[in-house]
């Protein structure tokens, strides 16, 4: 049997394709519209002459930035974080979802959704502002603990390991929960005649989640690791500017952090646009290295 012609198919399913209309139409205006900007990499942009008029610098911007010592040692900081959010932060929402898959009251499970959802729907105003009250050194609770403890207290967020700890930990305590849906999703689509003969074969709890859960999770967890490694050169801005004081600035200053006080305070409009081409360059080169190795090792890639 032939296959509907392009056009048939288009009037049987106009509906969807006007459903896209709207997602089509933020992607343009906010996803590659913008990507007009990226000329300001190669130019000695004016912001009163605009794009036009500004005179082309060629690679200048990329090498004056190469030759900054600061530019090392926010990249240094940026993969650094990255490299220890990915390391510690990636298992939670695996270890949340296997943890939650086991409980069988449905109304228990409800309300511990609900409570590790809530922190990701907060600004991260607000997660800091209670990151700093939990960890001050003269009033915050955990430092009365060690106290009570006998143990001496911690300026956490004043202290550079200490600070690079409470960003890792902050950092999991408010997206761990949210990440968890994405497997407990996939958890749900786990043929449930697989754990039945599991069963059957004497395999006990912890067989079943080595032997069923995680192969049924894998392919997930292969997709869920290759964006993130795509997102090894990438991180926010509100977290590390909230968490951020003075006295850790040598190693909380990183790539969106800098290109704010560089590029918006000091109006260094392509010194930080090199840098973002920069770090979407080294983001590509990731996801596509990433899919490839996944890839040879016998796994579904991305793409």
């Amino acid at each position: 049997m032939l296959g509907k012609s392009p056009l048939r198919h288009l009037k049987e399913s106009y509906i969807l394709y006007l459903m896209l209309i709207p997602g089509i139409i933020y992607y343009i205006l906010f996803h590659y519209t913008p990507m007009y900007g990226i000329l300001i990499a190669f130019k000695d942009f004016n912001i009163f002459k605009g794009f036009a008029e500004s005179a082309w610098a060629g690679l200048d911007n990329f090498r004056y930035l190469f030759s900054l010592p600061e530019f090392y040692q926010v990249l240094r900081n940026t993969l650094m974080l990255n490299l220890l959010s990915l390391v510690f932060g990636f298992p939670a929402p695996i270890i949340i979802a296997l943890l939650v898959n086991e409980i069988t009251h449905k109304r228990l499970s409800s309300v511990l959704k609900s409570t590790l959802y809530l922190p990701h729907f907060f600004s991260w105003i607000v997660i800091g502002g209670i990151i700093v009250n939990l960890l001050s050194p003269k009033y915050g609770i955990v430092n009365a603990v060690l106290q009570d403890l006998g143990l001496p207290t911690v300026f956490f967020l004043g202290e550079e390991h200490w600070w690079v700890f409470s960003y890792v930990f902050s950092g999991i305590w408010k997206e761990a929960g949210w990440g968890a849906i994405i497997y407990i999703a996939a958890l749900a689509g786990i043929d449930s005649e697989l754990y039945e003969a599991a069963r059957i074969d004497g395999a006990n709890r912890w067989k079943q989640t080595l032997h069923v859960t995680l192969p049924g999770l894998k392919p997930t967890i292969v997709i869920m690791l290759i964006l993130k490694l795509g997102q090894i050169m990438e991180i926010g801005f509100e977290q590390p500017f909230v968490l951020s004081n003075p006295l850790v600035y040598d190693i909380s200053d990183v790539i969106s952090t800098y290109i704010y006080k560089v590029g918006i305070l000091q109006s260094k409009f392509s010194l930080t646009t090199a840098m973002g081409l920069f770090q979407s360059l080294i983001g590509f080169i990731m996801i596509v290295s990433a899919n490839r190795f996944i890839k040879k090792l016998g796994e579904e890639g991305l793409f």
